[in-house]
């Protein structure tokens, strides 16, 4: 299996995103991930691509206790600031019942 690389800041958010599901870790894959700096006048971080897998049979809801009140959800990740997050598209259900969806994301360095 080959290891998608992740920043310190991407790991830490994709961390976080999966402790939202609720359930073990195997269950959500990580199917693609890509982060680029970002950076503004004032402030410095990184635009976040996640693709995930949720597996199960239960996946929908899964996937719901995930990303429902995400725009709006407070992330307690040191030395990060989650400014902006959001599903993109929707959510798809596959004939084996898992779900893939793709979470983009905005995280500022506090340093």
């Amino acid at each position: 299996m080959m290891k998608i690389p992740l920043s310190a800041a991407a790991g830490a958010l994709l961390r976080a995103l999966i402790g939202r599901a609720g359930v073990e870790r195997n269950r959500i894959l990580l199917i693609d991930a890509h982060s680029i700096d970002w950076q503004s006048l004032t402030f410095a971080g990184e635009r976040h691509h996640f693709s995930l897998c949720v597996t199960g049979s239960d996946s929908a809801e899964v996937v719901g206790r995930m990303c429902d009140g995400l725009e709006d959800a407070e992330f307690s990740i040191p030395r990060l600031l989650v400014a902006d997050v959001a599903v993109v598209g929707t959510p798809k259900r596959a004939s084996d019942g898992a779900t893939e969806l793709m979470i983009e994301a905005l995280t500022i360095s506090d340093d």
